[in-house]
Parts: structure tokens; C-alpha cells; sequence
């Protein structure tokens, strides 16, 4: 097995590899490349205060209060933690008097985790080879647990299924499959079905060679948010949106010495967050700002950068609804190493979510560098690049989609009526930080953990982590 490069070292910014077998042009598991947006436009930038389009999760919650809420009228003057960022950060209860800043300069949850496709689906064996090539079998074979709680999110629990369209690519994955077990791997839950016609019959993609199966869930990602924050807020957890901040500094020294010499009892604050609604101490900085990470830590510049993802709202037809619904959610493997993400939403609206790294997604990532900086948020053509591969997907692969179409006509509120972008940051070398900072700004003087989008892998403890 090698590694597949399709662009030169000397072009990081096009630069993407995967995993591809001798003699054979099929990809498994391609990166995101690092570019998509050029410097100027998003490399350090913050988030734009109006204008992003809305995400049908968010278009579900605009009576939530807190979607403008602020615990307190004033911001702060000093907390213990500061979190930046609204997003699944928020997984542990922080205790009372400490602060939450959101990031963007506007409502909660609003960012990556609100646009996404809802999928929890961890990446079981797919991504094996590529992450053995970059850090080694033992790195690779680690896996993020996952808990399930009661909360109200439309959380759907079932076997999610990973297709190749090819027998190139099935047998790629096969491939990848084995090593992984024979690493050592746990497999045993994974249902795998090598037959194309038991594969087409379980899928119902007319292009199926092979099937993997095993448990995975879909969830509304705002909804869940939203009750991990109510219980912060419950528990003394002060929250503040429409509070943009701009840079994190060292808290200056000279304040400490002062209130030494008035006698005051000195604070362990270290870190400084400067907001447009003005300035916070802290103890510790959090940053949870995804592709945005970059503007608020310079020593990432250049490490992690913002790259648009579109995902498509589809009303399937009559065929695929009611008892025809799909009850699976997918990543189907096309072969040049790009797929699409689907999540049906069985057991809530049936709605069908289509995300994923794409091939309109790749024809989207060519248009945003092609544009002068200054028309790079018109968005509609950027939009029917995407739309259009997922109607083609759609009508070629589903048996009985098209036709389906066509008899129900497909009117007003029907098929391909919406689609959104988001902003994901990409890591230089495909995997997203966590953990402590290195170096003066880090561990080494107490500050802050750095988070670069929703997938939990360290910095300086790299794990695999979630698939798209």
C-alpha cells in the first residue's frame, strides 16, 4: 500500500493526499487540503458579523433565547476560564464563577457545529492506512469513545454504511480493512458484505460493489449544544454572545504589581481575551474556534486554515418517504477519493442531509480560489456546483429516485430547495489540534488548550477521531 499525492509539495495549498494500491488510480480517504481560501480573505480572519446563510438546524431554533443570550449585562472583568468558541467544547460542566465568551459576533452555536450534517459516526477502520502512514500503526489504532445521554436532539442510533461505487475502490477498502485487523483492530462489529448484489440490495445504490456496516448515530448538532449549555448555565457558567473577540495577550505583570503594593489580594490571572465589548483576565484561555483558531494564536498561522463546506437540504420523493425511507446513514467512497455524506434523518423529519467532501465539493474548492477575494461571498454559483452533484448523485444511484421524481413532479417545498455553507478548519497535516499549547504559551506558563474544529484528535497526542 502507498500513499497517493495529486499535487506537489511545492503547492501546500493544493496538496492532497491518500492511501491507493500499486497499479491502481482509486484513492481511500483523500485530505482536505490546507488552502481554499486565500490569506487575505479568511487565513487570519474572525467571523462576519451578518450576511452567512442559515443551516436548516439553525433555521429549527429561532425562538431559543439563547441565540442572543448574555448571563450578565457587562461582560466580566476577570474569570477563572475563558472558552472561546460555542461549540461540542462544551462537554463538561465548568462551575461557577467563570466566564464563556462566544467567539463569533453573533448568535450561539452558529459556526461549524450548527452547519454541519449531523453525524456521529466514528471512523472504525476507513482511515487506518492513511493515519499508519503518518504516525505509525499504534497512533492509527486509537479510537475516540463515545456515551450516549437523554437529551433531546433527534438522535437516530443505527448502522451507518460505508460503499465504494468501483471495484478499484472496494477493493482499496477491503485492503485497508484487513491490515486494520490484523493490526489488532476490533472488527467484529462491523458487518462486511463482499457480494455487489447483497451489497446493491442492503445499500440500494445502484453502484454498490461492496458494504461496510456497524452502529453509528445522527443527531441535530445545535439541539444537542444547546442542552450541554443549559446545564453550564444552570450550574454558574456565565455566557456572552454577540462578543467578538479579537486577540488573547499575556495579563500585564505591572497590574500585579500594583495590586501587591495596595495590598490587594494578587490574582493568578495570565491571560488577557479583548473583546469589542472590552477586555477579560483569566486563569486559562480555551480556544474552540475551529478555523478561526489562527486569528486569536499566531504561532498557528499558516498550521490551520478556513475552508467552505456546503451541505444539502433534500426532500426525497414519495419512493424514498414513508415506509421507502432510507433507514441508513452513509459514506459512499467514490474513487478518486472523495465521498458523500448522507444522513436520512430516519425517525425524525426524513429529511435527507447530503454533506461531505464531494466531488461538487471539490469543484466548489476550485471555484473559491479562482475568485478575486472580493467576490468570493457571492455564493450562488459556489451553491449549484455542489446542488448539481447531489441531484446527479441522487437520480443515477437510488433505484427508482428519478422516476419517483419525475411522477411526483416535485413541486413548491420539495427536492433540492436548500443548501448552506459553513466554514471548517483544515490542520496542515489533516489532523485537527487538541490539547495543551507547547512551548511559552502553553503548558509550560498554564495556558490555554487549543481546539481546531469538532474532531477530538491531540496536538501532541494525535487520535483518529470522527469521519464526515
Amino acid at each position: 500500500m502507498a500513499e497517493k499525492q495529486t499535487a506537489t509539495p511545492a503547492d501546500p495549498a493544493k496538496l492532497v493526499t491518500g492511501v491507493t494500491k500499486p497499479g491502481s488510480d482509486a484513492i481511500l480517504n483523500v485530505d482536505e487540503a490546507i488552502g481554499g481560501w486565500k490569506e487575505a480573505v479568511g487565513g487570519v480572519g474572525v467571523p462576519e458579523a451578518q450576511g452567512q446563510s442559515l443551516s436548516y438546524w439553525l433555521q429549527q431554533v429561532r425562538c431559543d433565547e439563547l441565540i442572543s443570550h448574555r448571563t450578565t449585562e457587562q461582560l466580566p472583568e476577570a474569570a477563572d476560564t475563558v472558552i472561546i468558541g460555542s461549540g461540542p467544547s462544551i462537554t463538561k460542566r465548568l462551575g461557577p464563577i467563570r466566564a464563556w465568551l462566544c467567539s463569533r459576533p453573533g448568535t450561539f452555536c452558529s459556526g461549524a457545529t450548527g452547519r454541519n450534517a449531523g453525524h456521529c459516526k466514528p471512523d472504525q477502520w476507513r482511515g487506518f492506512g492513511k493515519y499508519e502512514k503518518q504516525f505509525g500503526a499504534e497512533q492509527a489504532m486509537k479510537s475516540p469513545t463515545s456515551a450516549k445521554k437523554n437529551v433531546d436532539c433527534d438522535l437516530w442510533v443505527g448502522d451507518t454504511l460505508d460503499v465504494p461505487l468501483d471495484a478499484e475502490t472496494a477493493a482499496l477498502a477491503r485492503d485497508v480493512f484487513d491490515r486494520y485487523r490484523a493490526a489488532g483492530g476490533k472488527v467484529d462489529h462491523v458487518k462486511v458484505t463482499a457480494d455487489p448484489a447483497e451489497a446493491r440490495r442492503i445499500s440500494r445504490l445502484a453502484g454498490a460493489q461492496a458494504c461496510y456496516a456497524w452502529p453509528a448515530a445522527t443527531l441535530q448538532p445545535r439541539k444537542l449544544v444547546a442542552h450541554v449549555m443549559g446545564v453550564n448555565l444552570a450550574a454558574g457558567v456565565n455566557l456572552q454572545t454577540f462578543t467578538p473577540v479579537r486577540r488573547v495577550s499575556p495579563y500585564d505583570d505591572t497590574k500585579k504589581t500594583k495590586e501587591k503594593e495596595s495590598g490587594e489580594k494578587t490574582k493568578n490571572y495570565r491571560w488577557t481575551v479583548h473583546t469589542d465589548r472590552g477586555a477579560i483576565a483569566c486563569v486559562d484561555v480555551v480556544h474552540a474556534s475551529n478555523a478561526y483558531l489562527p486569528a486569536y494564536e499566531p504561532s498557528l498561522r499558516g498550521l490551520i486554515r478556513p475552508k467552505p463546506h456546503m451541505c444539502n437540504k433534500v426532500i426525497p420523493p414519495l419512493s424514498f418517504a414513508g415506509s421507502g425511507a432510507l433507514r441508513n446513514s452513509y459514506g459512499v467512497l467514490l474513487r478518486d477519493g472523495s465521498l458523500f455524506s448522507i444522513n436520512p434523518r430516519y425517525g425524525a423529519d426524513g429529511v435527507v442531509m447530503v454533506g461531505g467532501s464531494n466531488p461538487g465539493q471539490l469543484k466548489l474548492d476550485e471555484w473559491v480560489a479562482a475568485q478575486p477575494a472580493a467576490d468570493q461571498r457571492e455564493g450562488t454559483a459556489a451553491a449549484r456546483l455542489v446542488t448539481d452533484e447531489v441531484r446527479q448523485f441522487a437520480e443515477a444511484q437510488f433505484d427508482g429516485w428519478r422516476e419517483s421524481a419525475e411522477d411526483d413532479g416535485l413541486g413548491p417545498g420539495a427536492g433540492y430547495e436548500y443548501s448552506w455553507s459553513g466554514i471548517i478548519g483544515v490542520a496542515a497535516d489533516g489532523v485537527p489540534f487538541v490539547g495543551e499549547m507547547p512551548g511559552p504559551r502553553g503548558r509550560d506558563s498554564g495556558c490555554a488548550r487549543a481546539t481546531a474544529g469538532t474532531a477530538w484528535r491531540g496536538s501532541l497526542r494525535r487520535r483518529r477521531g470522527w469521519s464526515s
